[in-house]
């Protein structure tokens, strides 16, 4: 397996998180490097511009780079925002001293704000810095500032560009990003003159913030991995012109916003789902309930024939109450979520009729409501209270989803066993697929729900698992005291704070 890179950004800060280390430390982790940072100015910035910069004593810096080489093996370094001479120095002579395997120099200079990040003292230092880089960065107006140093006049990018890489002996890539047109060209220039044109399609946005920082640094962290500089700039310019188009997607900041490190991995990756999330929360719950004795007895047929007759009882009175609260998602629902949860309701109320009266047999037909049934018919009804049809929708749909696992879980039953056609029934493909329609109709509501709503939501889901958990132990307990508490909580919940 290829290591993970360890890559060391040297840079300021972005409190926003769209340049800088913020910046730096998302396109390292997005490469599956491992990112660590040093920071060598403090920069109060947001997307419209540059409000004040704080360089902390070179010692601090220093006691930084010293404390990462002491003990980390660095794979690669990208090197930002200096910000005075001082700390270039200090930085090149950290270089010198530890000399890393890759060293990428993004000379922020100018920002794309248009602030100038660099006193001219620092920019004259630079030139020493650049003599220890294996490649720079610079964007248009930087390039220009490198050229004249350099000793180079020149309004062609590509010339400026080779003027400065055999001036210092270092990789130029000389980046389309300021260019105009269609296209965001960038040129990457070796000191003997050899040119290799990267090319992409020019994204059309705004939101721009950063950029220097996150290509630079998805640079080192890809030149460590492959040890090649044309396949480490052919893949972060891929990277991040996919960040580019999904930056507007992000709506941070009203000036300048930052490109959208994430977007690569995001589109690589299944979509999250909050059905999927409440499902892996209920874990525990749901082991605990396949492990009930009830169930145990029902796999293998030693269940008491009067005991299950106690518990279709209370599954009667639930799903007289059930089919009622579906009926009403189906009325505040319309086209085809309405019609399923109508037929929903409709085999609850053949359910009750059919299967649970054939075996009940006239033995617990007047059961009363059990305060375990009792509790949990009351927290549907304060589900279907709440103003939004999706915390309902949420709270019914754990009966659909633990019967159908629990079915998959008790396997299928011989044609002799005495429970054949109630573990046939919990296996039943129709409602296996039923189940899933009602949980994609579930995750549709969830994806257009408010946070406040989806948090509901995953409350009254794991609320009503809990109490499918309760109902399964239920049946041992109906001999016992029918008049104790009739609670909204089931047994042993663990309240926790909703946010």
């Amino acid at each position: 397996m290829t290591r993970v890179p360890r890559v060391l950004s040297i840079a300021g800060t972005d409190p926003t998180g769209g340049a800088g280390l913020q910046a730096d430390l998302k396109a390292i982790a997005a490469h599956d490097g491992y990112g660590m940072a040093v920071v060598t100015a403090v920069v109060a910035q947001n997307t419209h511009g540059v409000r004040s910069v704080h360089v902390p004593d070179v010692r601090v810096l220093r006691d930084q780079l010293n404390a990462v080489s002491d003990d980390v093996e660095v794979d690669a370094v990208k090197v930002g925002m200096l910000g005075t001479a001082a700390v270039v120095r200090e930085v090149t002579d950290w270089l010198r001293t530890t000399r890393p395997p890759f060293v990428v120099v993004d000379p922020v200079m100018v920002a794309t704000s248009g602030d100038r990040l660099l006193d001219a003292e620092g920019e004259q230092a630079m030139t020493a810095l650049l003599a220890d880089a294996d490649l720079v960065t610079p964007n248009r107006p930087e390039l220009t500032v490198l050229a004249r140093l350099a000793g180079v006049d020149a309004a062609d990018p590509v010339v400026a560009a080779r003027g400065v890489a055999a001036a210092w002996e270092v990789i130029v890539l000389a980046k389309g990003g300021h260019a105009g047109g269609d296209r965001s060209d960038d040129v990457l220039v070796a000191p003997d003159g050899r040119t290799r044109v990267f090319t992409a399609p020019r994204v059309v946005t705004d939101n721009t913030h950063g950029t220097g920082c996150s290509l630079s640094s998805a640079i080192a962290t890809l030149v460590a991995r492959h040890g090649d500089w044309e396949i480490a700039v052919g893949g972060a310019k891929a990277w991040l012109t996919a960040a580019l188009r999904g930056a507007d997607a992000l709506r941070v900041g009203s000036g300048n916003g930052p490109v959208d490190h994430g977007a690569v991995l995001r589109a690589a990756l299944p979509a999250p789902r909050s059905t999927d999330a409440w499902w892996a929360d209920v874990r525990e719950l749901l082991d605990a309930t396949i492990e009930t004795p009830f169930l145990r007895g029902l796999a293998d047929g030693t269940l008491d024939q009067d005991v299950f007759a106690g518990y279709l009882a209370q599954d009667v009175h639930y799903l007289r109450a059930y089919g009622r609260h579906l009926a009403a998602i189906a009325a505040r629902s319309t086209g085809d979520a309405a019609a399923t949860w109508r037929r929903a309701a409709l085999g609850c109320d053949e359910e009750a009729a059919r299967l649970h009266h054939r075996r009940l047999a006239g033995t617990h037909a007047d059961d009363p409501v059990h305060p375990t049934c009792a509790g949990y018919l009351a927290h549907l009804d304060a589900a279907a209270a709440h103003p939004d049809v999706a915390v309902l929708a949420a709270a019914v749909l754990p009966c659909f989803r633990v019967y159908a696992w629990v079915g998959a879980e008790l396997g299928t039953a011989p044609p002799d066993h005495p429970f054949a056609d109630w573990v046939t029934a919990y296996r039943d493909e129709e409602f296996a697929a039923s189940s899933a329609r009602v949980t994609a109709m579930v995750e549709e509501l969830a994806d257009v729900a408010d946070p406040a709503v989806r948090g509901a939501m995953a409350w009254a889901f794991r609320t009503s698992t809990r109490w499918e958990l309760a109902f399964f132990r239920m049946p041992y307990d109906l001999g016992g005291d029918r008049t104790s508490s009739t609670s909204s909580d089931p047994p042993d919940t663990v309240h926790r704070i909703q946010v």
